[in-house]
């Protein structure tokens, strides 16, 4: 139980160190311009959604859906939570000096770039039919098949 919960921490620390160094970026290498603070911020979504394609591509085929989406939910919402709340403090900001409205676009974007990063990640881990169901599947089939037909006497 440890291992698993252990990998989930370490997950969400690493999209909240993500979020930390494009701020960083952003709050440093180019405090007034816009367009390069919206490329910097375009860039840690893909990086975000990068990530959690390839952990679901890699958790998938060994954790059952239920607990994949689990997994990934908890350390999603604990890395948004931090993202929304620490992350400005880090910086010098107030979550919330922009107004409720871009608080809450940024909820929405961060949601829509994980769902699509574990969407892309599992889909196409299902489409090789590498996922935890097809497998099992598989060994059933060879089971089945491996099996001597029982003779009846009359």
């Amino acid at each position: 139980m440890r291992e698993r919960w252990g990998a989930v921490g370490v997950l969400a620390a690493a999209l909240f160190v993500v979020n930390v160094a494009a701020r960083l970026v952003i709050r440093f290498g180019f405090p007034d311009d816009d367009t390069v603070a919206d490329r910097v911020t375009l860039a840690m979504f893909l990086a975000i959604g990068l990530i959690l394609a390839v952990l679901a591509f890699r958790w998938g085929g060994e954790r059952s859906a239920g607990r994949l989406i689990g997994d990934l939910a908890a350390a999603v919402g604990v890395a948004l939570a931090l993202t929304l709340f620490v992350g400005p403090l880090l910086v010098g900001r107030s979550p919330f000096v922009d107004g409720a409205g871009t608080f809450f676009a940024q909820i929405w974007l961060y949601l829509a770039a994980t769902g699509a990063g574990v969407l892309v990640g599992y889909l196409t881990l299902t489409a090789l039919g590498r996922d935890f169901r097809s497998r099992q599947l598989k060994r059933y089939a060879e089971q089945k098949a491996a099996k001597p037909r029982k003779v009846v006497r009359r």
